[in-house]
């Protein structure tokens, strides 16, 4: 039977913080500050790829000591849909922004997660150590993007911080604690615990290890945790640092160790006192946050390639931002399915899966490949690669497209002219005057002839002046007499789009 909630087991609930902001507004360089060690240092591209979890002691106005639990959600572009995922799993989000470089288009983007979340925010101005810092430029470029800070005709609350000397950051958790007490934020001890997956992986030693958020409850070992269709005992939890603990409470970062399978980040888990219990409660798992993405570019076309990619990675959370960037890759005549996605180093099953179609590209990120099934993908034709830079792999993801599509001939637009006159027209040649609109005409071009945007014919440039001077081309602007090899007539009004052939 189910645990009541009472009173006495309805305890104030610490806040979970979501810094939000562009790449280089100093996010990592913050939290860096607050909790007095280095995760910036060593990052490949100098980008923060995962979600980590951290908590904190601050003292509030009492001097009573505080729990803060922080989430570092990335800032690179492709990892929008975690940082909208982290918007949701926190409490209050911080919105940081460089005072020297302004709001940017992930400022927004970030910002409409916040909003979206329905959660309270601060705006950081961060960098005011800067020599170029101007901390009212970015108020007043907040106010032109709707973003109303107190004081400024709104009641968003701000704070100027530099996360290198550590100004304003005080005042920041201050702020952090106001709000947390005006927003009174509860959770029952007795009941067992449910929250959200951050990030899993599939670690070497331990096995599954899934970082996750505490929503409510008492996370203890020796209960069984729903995720994902699946129930899993759990034998060991450890804190955000590592160290192995029996039991944690709702807000609390937690590592579990030893789940049956590598569970999607952005699920909903739930843990149960018996195994029979958890597994009679299997329906009230939640889906996850995002789908299964296949990216389809040219679904419509009649000539499009089908390409496959099959996606590994160190976590579950990266593998939806490399969609997301693989979506992005610009091309009508490819349809880009991705087939399967998986967490861990790439091994000999990837390989062979991936050889069935020689259309599929095989790709790791932060994850390894060893000489072995270097040499098993050579010999089955399986083109594969490992990267830990995500800009890196996208474009070896594109040249690799390019690469397999088999080029064909198109015609490319190179000028646009109106007819404007119709001097002289024989059985093969129509002499006709007009203005260049756009681009160029070129002698020895091939037109179509266009009436009401609809072509009724096609023809070659067999003369062409300007000026009565004989010429090879004309701009946009100038007016110019040319004679067209066309068996349609060419009529005042008519326009004349030159192209050339071109091989794609």
């Amino acid at each position: 039977m189910a645990k009541k909630e009472t009173k006495e087991n309805i305890i104030e609930r610490s806040p979970v913080i979501v810094v939000m902001g562009h790449i280089d507004h100093g996010k990592s360089t913050l939290l860096d500050y607050i909790r007095e060690s280095n995760v910036v240092a060593g990052e490949a591209g100098a980008i923060t790829q995962h979600v980590s979890a951290y908590e904190v002691i601050h003292k509030d106005a009492k001097g009573k000591d505080k729990r803060i639990t922080f989430i570092d959600t990335p800032g690179h572009a492709a990892f929008s849909a975690m940082r909208a995922r982290g918007a949701n799993i926190a409490d209050i989000a911080i919105l940081i922004i460089s005072a020297e470089d302004g709001v940017k288009p992930q400022t927004m983007e970030a910002y409409n997660s916040i909003i979206e979340a329905k959660i309270p925010f601060i705006v950081a101005i961060n960098k005011i150590d800067k020599p170029n810092a101007n901390v009212e430029k970015v108020k007043n470029e907040l106010i032109e993007n709707g973003i109303y800070l107190e004081g400024y005709g709104g009641d968003i609350p701000y704070v100027p911080i530099s996360s290198k000397t550590g100004e304003g950051i005080p005042e920041l958790l201050d702020m952090m604690l106001l709000i947390t007490e005006m927003e009174e934020y509860k959770g029952d001890t007795s009941l067992l615990a449910e929250g959200i997956i951050l990030e899993s992986k599939l670690d070497a030693k331990k096995g599954v290890d899934t970082m996750v958020i505490i929503k409510n409850g008492t996370l203890k070992v020796g209960t069984f945790m729903v995720v994902n269709n699946q129930v899993s005992p759990i034998r060991r939890i450890e804190d955000f640092q590592g160290n192995q603990i029996k039991e944690a409470i709702f807000s609390s970062p937690v590592r579990i160790v030893g789940c049956c399978d590598v569970p999607d980040a952005g699920l909903f888990f739930k843990t149960y006192a018996t195994k029979k219990e958890a597994e009679s409660n299997l329906e009230e798992k939640c889906a996850t946050v995002s789908d299964n993405v296949i990216v389809n570019n040219a679904e419509n076309c009649s000539e499009a390639v089908n390409i496959f990619i099959s996606i590994k990675a160190d976590v579950f959370g990266t593998i939806e931002a490399i969609k997301k960037e693989i979506a992005k890759i610009d091309t009508d005549r490819v349809i880009i399915k991705v087939i399967s996605e998986g967490v861990g180093d790439i091994v000999e099953n990837d390989i062979k899966t991936a050889s069935h179609n020689p259309n599929t590209l095989l790709v790791g990120f932060n994850v390894k490949i060893n000489q072995a099934m270097i040499n098993l993908a050579e010999q089955m034709g399986v083109k594969l690669a490992s990267f830990d830079i995500i800009y890196k792999l996208t474009e070896w993801v594109e040249e690799s497209i390019l690469s397999m599509i088999p080029k064909i001939e198109v015609e490319e637009q190179t000028g646009k002219a109106k007819v404007l006159a119709i001097f002289n027209k024989d059985k093969d040649e129509q002499i006709v005057g007009g203005k260049v609109k756009e681009g160029k005409i070129k002698l020895g071009s091939q037109v179509r002839i266009m009436r009401r945007d609809f072509e009724i014919g096609k023809g070659v440039i067999t003369n062409l002046q300007s000026q009565k001077v004989q010429t090879n081309e004309v701009v946009e602007g100038t007016e110019f007499g040319v004679g067209i090899k066309a068996k349609k007539d060419i009529a005042i009004g008519d326009y004349i789009e030159a192209f050339e052939m071109v091989t794609k």
